[in-house]
């Protein structure tokens, strides 16, 4: 692993980790200032590069979430996949797993995520880290976390599987706090374990302009990963039936969906505009009528939602996940899942909705700004039990 120069680290930073460290020893320490600046590490996942253009909600999700705890004073490193942003200073560990491959094996990808993941883990063992926010999906920073002084977060970005399930369950601390990113991640958990808090997911709201005027002649925009779990052809079924154009955008990720479902359907009524970048993914959301979302799962959270709200685009989809979390009567209409022909109405009748009601209801739920604040009372919850108060 090539460790890059960290000229940003700060001297507070450091100060921290000696009261930390300290405290450890059971000696009396003086309370560090969140205002301070902490030295953070944050696990990414390992499946695609932590880059624009994202290849999905968690890379953006983990993206943000550096760039603001910098820009908030705190040293930060980063350990993710090849290919991430030169901007966040990243520690890259080994080659994005998740991009298909005809020639590397489950087993294979397997194997290079475990010893990418313990040597991440051997790296923050010895890095005198403040606090360890866990964004990897993997089950081996929890297996290991006792080898990890420094308090650690895991955050549930998704339904339980069972690798992670069995990271949870194996876990080698027991302080460990664990966060979901929605209600509803919250409830899929409870079996498993009780979730310790909810932490919403935010947006730059000052990327995704609002457009309050509708478009004169009502288009449809769906985007996202073009995977059979996000039901981009159930989009396409509805569109048709409501006789209204239909663009998408996102990556290519399942070349057979891609050649045996969505394809097919091109026309001059469905069009594919390709994978685009913040700035350009932004422009496509303002301009359309109605973003139509059709998750097939649980959607733990739906950035794209937060997106679409955001730019003023009322929204049409299923009642999944944590989409019913998210809109409201005056911003969106959820019909139930799968149900092509309720989603077929339901277009229409987004499309009359108050585009600033919904940049409205953005601001008050999907601010990055409050995410953040979130989080960082999140780290001053779990250095408390190391603070000594000074008298």
């Amino acid at each position: 692993m090539t460790q890059p120069s960290k000229a940003s680290s700060r001297q507070p930073a450091r100060r921290c980790n000696r009261y930390l460290r300290a405290a450890r020893n059971s000696i009396a320490w003086m309370w560090c200032d969140m205002r301070d600046g902490l030295k953070i590490a944050i696990i990414g996942h390992l499946k695609y590069p932590i880059a624009q253009p994202f290849a999905g909600g968690l890379e953006m999700h983990t993206h943000l979430l550096a760039r603001h705890l910098i820009a908030r004073g705190h040293d930060v490193t980063l350990f993710a996949a090849e290919g991430s942003d030169p901007a966040l200073a990243p520690v890259c560990v080994c080659e994005p797993t998740g991009i298909p491959s005809d020639t590397v094996s489950q087993a294979s990808i397997a194997d290079t995520e475990h010893r990418a993941y313990a040597e991440i883990i051997g790296s923050i063992a010895t890095g005198g880290f403040d606090v360890v926010h866990n964004n990897s999906l993997h089950y081996l920073p929890l297996i290991e976390a006792h080898r990890i002084a420094a308090p650690m977060v895991t955050m549930f970005h998704t339904p339980p599987f069972p690798e992670l399930v069995h990271g949870v369950v194996e876990r080698g601390r027991r302080d460990i706090q664990f966060f979901g990113v929605s209600e509803k991640v919250r409830a899929m958990w409870r079996k498993v374990i009780a979730v310790d808090g909810v932490i919403m997911n935010g947006i730059e709201l000052d990327l995704f302009t609002a457009h309050l005027e509708a478009p004169r002649v009502p288009v449809a925009l769906w985007y996202g990963r073009l995977v059979p779990e996000k039901g981009a052809h159930l989009a396409i079924a509805a569109a048709r039936l409501a006789k209204m154009p239909l663009r998408l955008v996102g990556p290519r990720n399942d070349a057979v969906y891609w050649r045996d479902v969505i394809a097919p359907e091109l026309g001059p009524d469905i069009t594919y505009l390709g994978h685009l970048d913040h700035a350009d993914l932004a422009a496509e959301i303002a301009q359309a009528s109605v973003a139509v979302i059709t998750p097939r799962f649980e959607e733990p959270y739906g950035l794209v939602v937060a997106e679409a709200l955001a730019c003023g685009t009322p929204v049409a989809g299923f009642a999944r996940g944590a989409l019913p979390e998210l809109l409201d009567d005056a911003t969106g209409r959820l019909v139930p899942p799968d149900d092509v022909e309720a989603l077929a109405k339901a277009l229409p009748q987004a499309v009359v909705l108050s585009r600033a009601a919904c940049r409205r209801r953005a601001e008050l739920l999907c601010d990055a700004r409050v995410m953040m604040d979130g989080y960082e009372a999140l780290y001053r919850q779990l250095l408390a039990p190391y603070a000594i108060a000074a008298e």
